[in-house]
């Protein structure tokens, strides 16, 4: 699969001396859905506003399409669309003359047919001669995302596109990023919603910061970096784990009711088995037992722990 957007040894450096990026390499592959996941700070809004055209590079190239954001900038940005995190447009426009005039802006004909099933798409039709001072902050939201589309770019960046829409909205939109994904319209998201990016997202990059330092198919890395644990509710509280069951990684929780091993799920024999086994010649009795499978968003708290911990 070929990328429709390249980023090469990418930095920026404010004027206050604050370094949000470093030297950060990516290919966005044509037609993905792309993840950036990190704390807040972590660089994820400057490296979207470098390739937007909004925030300057300090050094490094990014190019859109084959179009560098610089020499080509006029092309480059025609191929995007942004929905960033601030909520910001005419307050006294109505939602048809705001997503209409953003398509003028580039250029682009008029075409009331395609305005009109973009709005539909999102649920704003019945809000079309509605201003946008009178829109809940979910409707707001879905209007950037309306303008963001307008010109029919082949990129659109969604920055925090979930905050502030309630569930209900929140799940449509993501009904519409899939059927943008399948009309071949290539996905960025930031998002704090991990299990989104979960779900949604064909591969997964964790940013720190401002050092990009994992990409990953998403499902490629639950099965790498993801862990199950069983946890054995215990008969009787344990005040330590006995020596005899040292060869497993165990801990106590919750007082010393529950004793919980790590396993990973994917190694050819989980140690389960055994670990039972030797509980029970031990005489240790357990009531009730349950595994768990580690999320996307524990991976990441981990992989940004270890990063800040390595500092």
């Amino acid at each position: 699969m070929d990328s429709i957007i390249r980023i090469a040894g990418l930095t920026k450096t404010y004027e206050s001396g604050h370094q949000a990026l470093k030297s950060v390499d990516l290919d966005i592959r044509r037609g993905e859905i792309f993840a950036l996941l990190g704390p807040n700070g972590a660089g994820k809004t400057t490296l979207i506003s470098i390739v937007c055209g909004i925030v300057r590079r300090t050094s490094g190239t990014v190019t859109v399409d084959g179009n560098d954001i610089i020499s080509s900038y006029r092309a480059a940005r025609r191929a995007i669309g942004l929905v960033p995190q601030e909520l910001t447009t005419d307050a006294f426009e109505t939602v048809w003359d705001t997503v209409s005039f953003s398509r003028g802006l580039f250029g682009k004909a008029k075409n009331s047919a395609f305005i009109e099933d973009l709005l539909k798409q999102l649920s704003l039709w019945e809000k079309r001669d509605t201003k946008i001072k009178e829109l809940s902050g979910g409707m707001k939201r879905r209007v950037m995302i309306a303008k963001a589309l307008s010109h029919e770019p082949e990129i659109l960046f969604l920055d925090e596109p979930s905050a502030g829409v309630d569930v209900e909205l929140r799940r449509g939109m993501w009904d519409m990023v899939r059927g943008l994904r399948e009309r071949g319209v290539t996905i960025i998201l930031t998002t704090h919603y991990i299990e989104e990016a979960q779900e949604m997202a064909d591969r997964v990059g964790v940013i720190t910061r401002g050092e990009l330092i994992l990409v990953e198919q998403t499902h490629r890395l639950m099965e790498k970096l993801g862990k199950r644990e069983l946890r054995l509710k215990l008969s009787e509280p344990m005040a330590q784990i006995p020596a005899e069951l040292g060869e497993w990684p165990l801990a106590l929780e919750d007082d010393g009711n529950v004793l919980v091993y790590a396993f990973d799920a994917n190694a050819e024999r989980t140690g389960i088995a055994s670990l039972i086994k030797r509980m029970t010649d031990l005489g240790i009795g357990f009531k009730d037992l349950a595994t768990r499978e580690s999320s996307l968003e524990d991976i990441f708290v981990e992989l940004v722990h270890d990063r800040r911990a390595a500092a």
